[in-house]
C-alpha cells in the first residue's frame, strides 16, 4: 500500500446519512441537555435555554460547550455568526453559504458516524473489514467495467500510458487490493493501547491511550486503489474518512465507495463512515479545508502543488506527506559493487514513487573509480543524468546521457528516469546539499565506516537515513507496519510512514476513589 499514490472522485449526489443505530452524541460540559431551538434562518447557532426555572428563558449555548461542536452533535449545522451569549471555543470558520452545502452535510454525516465507530471492538471493525474484501472480489467486473470508463476518458485526452497504467484496475489488481483489506483486518488494533501508565503518588491511576482521530479526510490524485487502502485503514483505527480526489478516478471510485458503502453496512457499521466528498470543483475542497470543527485532519496525497495547497490554504490541520528529493551518498570508503546496486535499485527499481532517489552525491576520493561504472550502470537502467561539471566529464566515454545540472535539478523530484548528480569534498559538504536541497523524506549513504555512517545519520534530518540500504525501503509495508496512509515528512504529529498507530490520538484516562485537590 505504502508505495501507491493517489486516485480520486467526487460523486453527483450526497448519499443519504443512515443515522440508525448510532449512539446520541454527549451533551455538554456538566451534564447540562441542550434543549432544541427554532431555526429562524440559515446560519442561526443552536441554542439551550437559560435563566430561572419559572422565569423567562433565554436561548444560549450552553457554558463551556463549542458551537460548532455541539450543532453537529445535535445533527444541526454550525454557524461563524454566533448570537449573544453563544461561546464560540473551537468553532468553525463555516459561513452561511457553506452552513448549507453539501460538502458540509457529508462532513457532519461523518461525524456522526465517527462517534459510532470509535467505541468498536476489534472484532466488529475486522468484521466489516472482511465484508469489503469479499465484495470487492464478488464486484470485480463491476469496477473493472467502471474503471473502464475512466481509462478510455484518459486516452481521448491524450494522458501518458503512465498514468493510465496508475489509473488502470484490472481483475488481477482487484484480488490484490482486496488482500491488502484483509491484510489490515488481521494487523492489531491500536484503540485503546495503552501508551503509558503509572500510580501517582496520590494514589490516582493515570493512564493514556490511544483513541481515533475522528473524522479523516483524504485529498488525492489519480489512482483508486487509494479510495480503498485509505478507507481500510480508517476504519481499522476507528475513524471516519471523507475521500476527496481527481475526476480522472470517478466512475472507479463511485463504483468501489459504493460497495465498501454496501459491505460495512452489511456488518452492521453506519454507511457514512466512508464517504465520498461531492462536489467537482475546486470549490468543494476549499470547503473541506475550512470545515474545522466538522473534520479533524486531513492528509494530501500526491504531487507536490496538490500538498503545497493543502498546507497553505487549510485551515483543518494537516499532516503533511512530502514530496521525495531523496538522495544517495557514495562515501570515501564505500564497497563499489554495493554501492552500484543500491544506487540502480534506488532509481530504477520504481521511479515514479516518492521514495526513488533523485539525486547521487559522490565523494572526490572514490569519484574516479566509482562514476565510470555507476553511470554506465544507469545508462543500461535507462536512466539521464543531471551533473555538474565533474559528473559530466567522468561521462564522457560511457554510455550514459549527460545533461548539465541546474539549481532546478537539484530541487526536483523527477518521479522518471532522471537523476541529478554531484561530486562533493567530504560528507559534510554532502550533508550540506542536503539540507539546502532535500524534502525530508530519505537519504542513504553507502559506506564501509562506522564512523561515516554515525556521522551521517546524526547530522541529517530526514523522516529517514539508509545506511548501505535502498532508499527505496522507506515503506509502512517494508518496515513491517502491514500499510501505510503516506509518508509524512513534518515533525507533528507523525513522521515517516504513517501506519494504524498515526491514525490514532491520545487521551488521559484519571482514576481516583474520591480524590480532590
Amino acid at each position: 500500500m505504502g508505495d501507491r499514490r493517489p486516485g480520486g472522485h467526487r460523486p453527483r449526489d450526497l448519499p443519504p446519512t443512515r443515522g440508525g443505530g448510532l449512539r446520541p452524541a454527549p451533551g455538554p460540559p456538566g451534564g447540562r441537555a441542550p434543549l432544541l431551538s427554532a431555526r429562524t434562518g440559515p446560519g442561526r447557532a443552536p441554542a439551550s435555554r437559560t435563566g430561572p426555572r419559572d422565569g423567562p428563558a433565554r436561548e444560549t449555548a450552553a457554558p463551556g460547550w463549542p458551537v460548532a461542536q455541539w450543532a453537529v452533535s445535535r445533527g444541526e449545522t454550525p454557524s461563524a455568526r454566533p448570537g449573544p451569549g453563544h461561546t464560540l471555543g473551537r468553532m468553525t470558520s463555516l459561513d452561511d453559504a457553506t452552513a448549507a452545502s453539501p460538502v458540509i452535510a457529508t462532513a457532519q454525516a461523518a461525524r456522526t458516524a465517527a462517534a459510532a465507530i470509535a467505541p468498536l471492538p476489534r472484532s466488529a471493525k475486522d468484521t466489516a473489514l472482511l465484508a469489503i474484501a469479499d465484495a470487492l472480489e464478488a464486484r470485480t467486473a463491476e469496477i473493472v467495467e467502471a474503471n473502464a470508463l475512466d481509462t478510455d476518458k484518459a486516452r481521448e485526452v491524450g494522458t501518458s500510458e503512465t498514468v493510465i497504467d496508475r489509473l488502470t484496475l484490472t481483475p488481477e489488481r482487484v484480488a490484490a487490493i482486496a488482500s491488502d483489506v484483509r491484510d489490515v483486518a488481521a494487523l492489531p488494533d491500536p484503540v485503546g493501547e495503552v501508551v503509558r501508565g503509572s500510580t501517582l503518588p496520590n494514589g490516582i491511576d493515570l493512564r493514556q491511550i490511544r483513541v481515533p482521530l475522528g473524522v479523516v479526510g483524504i485529498i488525492y490524485e489519480a489512482r483508486p486503489n487509494v479510495t480503498v487502502d485509505a478507507a481500510a485503514l480508517c476504519l481499522k483505527s476507528g475513524n471516519a474518512v471523507l475521500l476527496r480526489g481527481s475526476s480522472s478516478a470517478y466512475a472507479s471510485n463511485s463504483a468501489l465507495v459504493a460497495i465498501l458503502r454496501d459491505a460495512i453496512e452489511s456488518a452492521g457499521l453506519p454507511a457514512d463512515a466512508i464517504q465520498l466528498v461531492p462536489g467537482e470543483s475546486r470549490d468543494s475542497v476549499r470547503e473541506l479545508m475550512r470545515a474545522r470543527g466538522l473534520v479533524d485532519v486531513l492528509i494530501p496525497r500526491g504531487g507536490a502543488s496538490l500538498i503545497k495547497t493543502v498546507v497553505e490554504e487549510s485551515i483543518v490541520p494537516v499532516i503533511e506527506t512530502g514530496t521525495g528529493n531523496c538522495h544517495v551518498y557514495v562515501d570515501a570508503q564505500a564497497d563499489l559493487g554495493m554501492a552500484v546496486d543500491i544506487l540502480v535499485n534506488s532509481k530504477a527499481q520504481r521511479p515514479s514513487v516518492c521514495n526513488s532517489a533523485e539525486t547521487l552525491l559522490v565523494h572526490r576520493d572514490i569519484a574516479a573509480a566509482f562514476l565510470p561504472l555507476a553511470l554506465d550502470a544507469l545508462a543500461d537502467a535507462g536512466v539521464t543524468v543531471h551533473g555538474d561539471g565533474e559528473v559530466l566529464a567522468y561521462a564522457e566515454g560511457t554510455k550514459v546521457t549527460a545533461l548539465p545540472a541546474t539549481d532546478e535539478d537539484w530541487a526536483a523530484e523527477y518521479l522518471s528516469y532522471d537523476i541529478a548528480a554531484a561530486v562533493v569534498d567530504s560528507l559534510d559538504d554532502a550533508v550540506t546539499h542536503i539540507r539546502r536541497w532535500t524534502s525530508g523524506h530519505t537519504e542513504a549513504i553507502v559506506t564501509t565506516s562506522q564512523a561515516a555512517a554515525r556521522r551521517f545519520t546524526q547530522l541529517v534530518d530526514s523522516t529517514t537515513v539508509a545506511v548501505n540500504a535502498s532508499t527505496r525501503f522507506t515503506d509502512g509495508g517494508q518496515f513491517g507496519f502491514g500499510a501505510e496512509i503516506g509518508i509524512s515528512t513534518q515533525k507533528l504529529h507523525a513522521r515517516g510512514p504513517m501506519g494504524l498507530p498515526e491514525l490514532t490520538s491520545t487521551k488521559y484516562i484519571v482514576t481516583g476513589d474520591g480524590h480532590v485537590r
